[in-house]
């Protein structure tokens, strides 16, 4: 079995020749922003890639804090993969029905939690769609499987650290959200936020570094970073509305070599609805 060339992604090709191996596990990590009025577990249930579980960011999440898809605890992570059948041991290949939205951060979960092999497929369900390759309906319900978790807790930024951060520069916030909501000239698609952005912090909008579905190459990458002022030689922090997008631009830059790289989860939805926290527009 020819392994899959690419660090982070793997071609429809490739997944639909290994379809099947006992030891890869297709996941279906689609989601979709508030504003769609898409229910991504019914899309699944309507038509996946055979064999695919759903990964449910909004379910897998630490429901114990009044923010969206948060990461769950060690415990419940571990409990969670055990019942779609996944272990940390297995080849595991993320896609979503956007092309490339909801994939990432799924792809970052289950990478922080100890996963040791996890791509994403290209294109995503509308290319394997395009094609005309097979989907199949219903729920994939897999043998239980154990988990063993490694959490990288130093991956992930707590509002404290990107405060420091911002105070003190000691790395870069990267903020993925559109340019109109980055400035504060929009209003946030979640009610009850502020509007704008952390002080200090710099915006490469996610479209910027996805095309039709798929990651734009290396160089591309590399050049609307730093178009937006970001040095990829410093410490960088993610962030986005809610810590999916956010994932883009941590993969986007894994992608060019860039290692390190830490998330915000609570992003906006954190930060935007906390008064003590400072913002700044423009």
């Amino acid at each position: 079995m020819t392994p899959s060339p690419s660090p982070f992604f793997v071609s429809t090709d490739w997944l639909a020749a290994n379809l099947g191996a006992p030891d890869l596990v297709v996941v279906d990590g689609t989601f979709f922003m508030p504003d769609e009025n898409r229910n991504a577990e019914a899309e699944y249930r309507a038509g996946h890639i055979p064999g695919a579980v759903f990964f449910d960011i909004d379910a897998i999440a630490d429901h114990t804090v009044d923010l969206p898809h948060m990461l769950p605890s060690p415990e419940a992570f571990a409990s969670a993969m055990r019942a779609l059948g996944i272990a940390e041991t297995m080849r595991l290949v993320v896609y979503d029905a956007s092309g490339l939205l909801g994939a990432p951060r799924v792809w970052w979960t289950l990478r922080l939690f100890g996963a040791k092999d996890v791509k994403i497929l290209t294109g995503g369900l509308p290319k394997w769609k395009a094609e005309g390759r097979a989907l199949e309906s219903g729920v994939v319900g897999r043998p239980p499987q154990s988990f063993s978790v490694q959490f990288d807790a130093a991956a992930v930024a707590p509002a404290a650290a990107v405060l420091a951060a911002s105070q003190t520069g000691a790395a870069q916030i990267v903020d993925a959200r559109a340019a109109p909501r980055f400035r504060g000239e929009t209003p946030e698609p979640r009610p009850g936020l502020r509007s704008g952005h952390i002080p200090g912090s710099l915006n490469v909008p996610w479209r910027e570094v996805v095309d039709k579905g798929e990651m734009k190459a290396p160089a591309d990458v590399t050049a609307a970073f730093t178009q937006a002022g970001v040095d990829l030689a410093h410490p960088i922090i993610t962030t986005c509305g809610s810590g999916v997008t956010a994932a883009i631009l941590l993969l986007a830059l894994e992608t060019t070599g860039k290692n390190g790289i830490v998330l915000y989860d609570g992003s906006w939805t954190e930060w935007g609805g906390c008064a003590d926290l400072p913002i700044a527009q423009g």
